[in-house]
């Protein structure tokens, strides 16, 4: 599934586009400690966190994360959503808890895998 197909799904809401709306979602990753996402964020995911601060795109850029999930209704200031906007990360939005968020990603990804095997 791609960042686009995420957006499209209209289960959240879309803060910031990304540059790289066609990149395809390799994993979930769930964490609110910058310096373990920093560390694991595999390259790819979706990043679904409530940290909703400058340091968070900057750990998302170094993580090569596919996009950025804000649960629980945590939103980025003016000022990071700029900047998300210069660096081309995609930030989505949701009152959804960090776990539901990150269950309908993932059973978005395997419906999006399922379908494609069968083609």
């Amino acid at each position: 599934m791609t960042v686009q197909e995420l957006a499209d799904k209209g289960i959240f809401s879309l803060a910031s586009e990304g540059g790289e709306m066609d990149r395809q979602i390799q994993a979930v990753f769930c964490c609110d400690l910058l310096s373990i996402a920093m560390g694991r964020a595999p390259a790819g995911c979706a990043w679904v966190t409530v940290m909703a601060n400058m340091n968070t795109l900057a750990v998302a850029s170094l993580a090569d994360a596919a996009c950025v999930v804000m649960a629980e209704g945590a939103k980025l200031d003016e000022a990071a959503l700029n900047k998300a906007k210069l660096q081309g990360i995609c930030v989505m939005e949701t009152e959804e808890p960090v776990f539901e968020a990150a269950l309908k990603i993932h059973d978005y990804m395997k419906n999006s895998s399922a379908v494609r095997q069968d083609i």
